[in-house]
C-alpha cells in the first residue's frame, strides 16, 4: 500500500517492527522477514530500510540475493564484506555501498571491529529482473547540505543503481533549514538518522520516517541538536 502523491505519510520510529538476539538490534521500516503489514509494504520502489546495530565479532554470513538494488549507508563502525563476484573491503562510517544482485549473488556482513557498529540497509526493486550484478563502494563526506549519494547521471560524484532513484544525506546543525524539492511525478521519503526536526509541521526524530508527494513538503529545520537524514526521490 502507498499513498497518492498528494499525501504525506509518517512512520514513527516506535511503530516500526524490531528484532533483536545476541549480537543484532534492527529495526524495519517496512514489512521485512517474519514481521508483515499490509499497510506497510514498502513505498513505491522502496521496499525496506533496516536500521541495524551488529556486535563486535558478529554479523550476517553468507547468504543469497536476486533482484534487488542494495543500498549500505554506514552510521558508525565498520563493516567488512565478502561476495560471490569476488569483492572482500571494509565499509567504514561515512562510506556508502551499492550492490545489484540481479541474476544473483551471495555475501557475508560481519563486524571485525572491536565495537557495535550501525548501519541503514536499504533495497530498492530494480527497472526490470535479471541485471547482471554489479558492486561498488565510495566514502561520502556529509556537510549541513544536502550531499548526493545516488543519482541517475552520477552528478557531484554520486553512485548510480538501476533505478532512476535519487539519494541524499545531509547532517545540518541546529535550526539550520534545508529546501525540500523532489522532481514531479515522484514521490519523496524522509528518514532521520539521529537527531531531531520539522519537516513541513511533522516533526521528526531518530528512526522516524516521513512519506511525501512532489510538492507537498517545502523544508526541513533541524531541531536544536542537530540532524543526520537521508531524502529520496522515488519514481
Amino acid at each position: 500500500m502507498t499513498p497518492d502523491h498528494g499525501m504525506t505519510r509518517f512512520r514513527p520510529a516506535g511503530g516500526r517492527f524490531h528484532s533483536t538476539n545476541e549480537w543484532l538490534d534492527s529495526w524495519h521500516t517496512f514489512s521485512f522477514a517474519s514481521h508483515y503489514d499490509p499497510a506497510w509494504v514498502g513505498f513505491g520502489p522502496l521496499k525496506v530500510i533496516n536500521d541495524d546495530t551488529i556486535a563486535a565479532g558478529r554479523g550476517f554470513g553468507m547468504h543469497p540475493h536476486t533482484n534487488t538494488e542494495i543500498i549500505t549507508v554506514m552510521v558508525e563502525g565498520q563493516l567488512n564484506h565478502v561476495d560471490s563476484l569476488g569483492h572482500a573491503g571494509v565499509l567504514h562510517a561515512g562510506d556508502v555501498q551499492c550492490m545489484s544482485t540481479g541474476t544473483g549473488v551471495k555475501h557475508s556482513e560481519i563486524n571485525a571491529g572491536t565495537s557495535p557498529c550501525r548501519l541503514l540497509q536499504i533495497w530498492i526493486e530494480p527497472n526490470r529482473p535479471g541485471i547482471a550484478p554489479a558492486y561498488a563502494q565510495k566514502p561520502f563526506a556529509i556537510g549541513p547540505d544536502w550531499t548526493p549519494l545516488l543519482d541517475p547521471e552520477r552528478r557531484q560524484g554520486a553512485m548510480a543503481i538501476h533505478r532512476p532513484v535519487r539519494l541524499w544525506r545531509a547532517q545540518p546543525g541546529p535550526g539550520i533549514p534545508l529546501a525540500v524539492s523532489i522532481a514531479a511525478a515522484s514521490r519523496g521519503w524522509i528518514q532521520m538518522i539521529t537527531g531531531s526536526g520539522l519537516a513541513g509541521s511533522q516533526a521528526l526524530q531518530r528512526g522516524d520516517g516521513l512519506g511525501f508527494g512532489a510538492g507537498c513538503l517545502e523544508d526541513f529545520r533541524a531541531g536544536d541538536g542537530g540532524a543526520d537524514l537521508l531524502l529520496f526521490e522515488l519514481r
